[in-house]
């Protein structure tokens, strides 16, 4: 990747920079460790009462499933669509940094309101409101890793991020599970402990993540001053126009990001939901209610390892490959289910296969985007791939839904596979690399008559 360019030596048997190699950048910026630490902090937090959350409101509250399936919906579609209005602010204000916080901090100021809410409405108001939180945090998150990364590392910063992520997600459930079966008063003492984790990640936030990282290689590697006046060292008359409405919209005539999120929603909305794939495999091999919580656990543990190794991978031999890939073997891990004996291996290859296809599509196509868009609307133009992708997936929870009432399970999940068999065919073309361009200069005959004899 780093290539150093060899000169005569130096007078005298100095060693010049060249003679002695060239100065390996670090693989992972500060920033995007600062992040991850971050969103473990938070993911830790939010998966404490993710865990207990359908029981505290089917057991404790007495909603009923469907009920339950209606707020699931809100909890979920609020914070796709959000995510367009925190990329844009975070363009528009040109601090990244600060719309992030303001996302984190909604979150975590939601988070003890739960010890006071004891009925449906408050709870729904609550849950919207933190959700606001994690749609703004979102793209402006993902564009301060891509802006702090050199382009050609940008896969391994992702999965470096996304195995940070994932083990807040591991702790969380766990964290809960314990927190209930050693308390009287087990879910509030759930939401407290929730809500003070929750701050400690607002505190490593300001702390620890620079302003500074606003600004960063963009795709062709010069600097988008996308910082503040104290950060860039500008002053405010050197600063480029406010990002505006119409040119975020204008993104969509970039026609490789253009290409991106088709194929996003594309995909999206032939991508059965985790939730779904769990029940799914539960009903295949008969695994116990006692095993099915530790099913999400196997999928995040297999993320967790091959997050890193498959962004670095996609930064060597193509984020396009790795990212297909990635669908091949989620469609794969659907195979088995359909068709595959019950092995008592068959949850492990699963929720193998599951995890793998995580790792090498979730920090992939944050990657490729950043390749795709100017720093100055880096967060919008994740947004807007971001959001595409999470309101397919809404559609195709609801679609795989209504299939399974009308059809059963094998007839959904087949139509499910031949969609998604379908849609990545479809991406791998759209997603082709264009011809590279000979951007050599024409012969001159005059000059170079033997330039221009053809081969014998």
């Amino acid at each position: 990747m780093y290539l150093a360019d060899r000169s005569a030596p130096a007078p005298g048997g100095a060693k010049t920079a060249a003679d002695r190699g060239p100065v390996r950048a670090p693989a992972v910026a500060s920033t995007v460790l600062a992040l991850g630490t971050v969103s473990m902090i938070t993911d830790i937090s939010s998966e404490m009462v993710t865990a207990v959350l359908p029981l505290y409101l089917i057991a404790g509250l007495g909603l009923s499933p469907l009920g339950f399936g209606a707020l699931d919906g809100v909890y979920n579609g609020v914070s796709a669509l959000v995510q367009l209005t925190g990329g844009h602010l975070a363009d528009r204000v040109r601090n990244h940094k600060l719309i992030a916080g303001i996302g984190y901090g909604l979150s975590a100021l939601c988070k003890p309101l739960l010890l006071f809410a004891h009925s449906l409405g408050p709870i729904s108001v609550i849950l919207t409101l933190e959700r606001t939180g994690k749609g703004l945090r979102t793209a402006p998150r993902d564009a301060l890793i891509s802006l702090s990364t050199p382009p050609e590392l940008q896969g391994r910063a992702f999965g470096v991020h996304r195995a940070m992520d994932t083990t807040g997600a591991l702790l969380g459930p766990l964290a809960a599970f314990l927190i209930l079966s050693l308390t009287i008063d087990g879910y509030d003492a759930v939401f407290g402990v929730s809500a003070c984790v929750a701050v400690l990640g607002v505190v490593v936030l300001m702390l620890f993540v620079p302003s500074g990282g606003d600004t960063g290689p963009g795709p062709s590697g010069a600097t988008a001053a996308t910082g503040t006046s104290a950060a860039t060292g500008t002053s405010a008359a050197d600063r480029p126009d406010p990002v505006r409405l119409r040119d975020a919209l204008g993104l969509l005539r970039l026609p490789r990001l253009r290409n991106l999120a088709v194929c996003a929603v594309l995909l999206g909305l032939t991508t059965v939901s985790d939730a779904f794939v769990y029940l799914l495999l539960q009903r295949r091999t008969g695994i116990g209610d006692q095993w099915f919580p530790l099913l999400p656990l196997g999928t995040a543990a297999v993320f967790l390892l091959l997050a890193v190794p498959a962004g670095a991978l996609a930064d060597r031999i193509g984020r396009r490959t790795v990212f297909l890939t990635g669908h091949a073997l989620l469609l794969t891990g659907y195979g088995l289910l359909l068709w595959a004996p019950a092995w008592p291996a068959l949850p492990f290859l699963v929720l193998a296969l599951h995890g793998m296809f995580y790792a090498a599509t979730d920090g992939v196509l944050p990657a490729a985007v950043a390749a795709t868009v100017p720093g100055e609307l880096r967060a919008t133009g994740m947004a807007l791939v971001g959001t595409g992708q999470a309101l397919a997936r809404f559609g195709c929870s609801l679609a795989f839904g209504a299939a399974w009432t009308l059809w059963g399970t094998g007839p959904a999940l087949a139509a499910a596979a031949a969609g998604l068999l379908c849609c990545a065919a479809v991406a791998g073309f759209v997603l082709r690399p264009s011809a590279p361009q000979d951007t050599r200069p024409e012969p001159n005959p005059k000059s170079n008559p033997k330039s221009v004899r053809p081969p014998r």
